[in-house]
């Protein structure tokens, strides 16, 4: 059995196109070889001829291969429509020194336009701190993912510049912006000081009322960031977002903080529940399948 692909095992980023097919086609291998074999992975880039309709796009070399009628798919053809909404805010580059969280998301995403790619569905990004900083159209050609890939690429070269996140403001937007139905993936930790959870699920509500799916993944260094797994010795702990400091050892809050971090993941899952969102808790740990397991079943609901 494939041994999945996590961030530890990930030493360099110096070809996110590469990487991104890397982990596609071993996340396909093992689908093929697990219980998750009967999900539907399509990669054609042709459809049969329909009688009757224009003979403009038929693949006459594929027919003389074949003696079979195809035509060729093009965008407006595709499955599905996805928006990844990435969110590149300070607390996003936790932990500082791999820029952990940042770094899972930005090769998750990579792959995830990757594998809806070789669906044929039309993929985009935007990503965003305290404001949309940036955002691409939705397609499905080869060129535009290209294009993704090195933007993806470009946002580990970045340095945080916004000093909060604004899950609820951008997610607003992105829903007045969409025209068609489409599958929304939002890559957020949800930590934000002017957000609460009725202002973010407001927003998610608003992406669901425009008839739009919401796939949310989690995304937290579970050891640090859930069981504030510290040595025991002093610290200095200093919010990525604030510059706030605090000195204290963890003892001293881990029972407060660990009950604080468990009714908030609460919170979020319940009423991602009520408001019928897949909310998918990850550990930048983990192995990075998680999350295109969880794509692969959300997209079979859309269908």
């Amino acid at each position: 059995m494939r041994k999945p692909l996590t961030l530890a095992d990930v030493q360099k980023f110096e070809n996110m196109e590469f990487l991104a097919k890397q982990l596609v086609e071993g996340f396909i291998t093992g689908l093929h070889q697990s219980p998750y074999h009967g999900f539907s992975v399509e990669f054609s880039e042709h459809r049969l001829y329909n009688s009757g309709e224009s003979t403009r796009h038929i693949d006459w070399k594929v027919f003389a291969r074949t003696d079979k009628l195809f035509v060729k798919r093009f965008e407006e053809e595709t499955n599905l429509r996805c928006h990844v909404l990435l969110d590149v805010s300070p607390s996003m580059f936790y932990p500082v020194e791999t820029n952990g969280k940042l770094k899972f998301s930005v090769l998750c995403a990579a792959a995830l336009a990757t594998l809806l790619r070789k669906q044929r569905d039309a993929v985009g990004l935007v990503t965003f701190s305290d404001k949309i900083e940036l955002q691409t159209p939705v397609r499905s050609t080869a060129s535009h993912l290209h294009t993704l890939l090195l933007l993806l690429q470009q946002q580990l070269e970045r340095k945080p510049t916004a000093k909060d996140t604004s899950v609820s403001e951008v997610t607003h937007q992105i829903a007045q912006q969409i025209p068609k139905r489409s599958l929304v993936v939002l890559f957020s930790d949800m930590l934000s000081k002017t957000d609460d959870t009725e202002a973010i699920f407001g927003a998610l509500q608003h992406l669901k009322h425009q008839q739009h799916e919401v796939l949310v993944f989690h995304v937290m260094d579970r050891k640090t960031e859930e069981e504030f797994d510290f040595a025991e010795r002093p610290y200095v702990f200093v919010d990525v977002e604030t510059g706030q400091e605090l000195k204290l050892q963890p003892s001293q809050v881990r029972d407060q903080y660990r009950t604080a971090v468990k009714h908030y993941k609460k919170e979020l899952a319940l009423k991602c529940g009520q408001y019928k969102i897949d909310f998918v808790p990850v550990d930048i740990s983990e192995p990075f399948d998680k999350v295109l397991y969880a794509y692969l079943v959300k997209r079979v609901k859309v269908r």
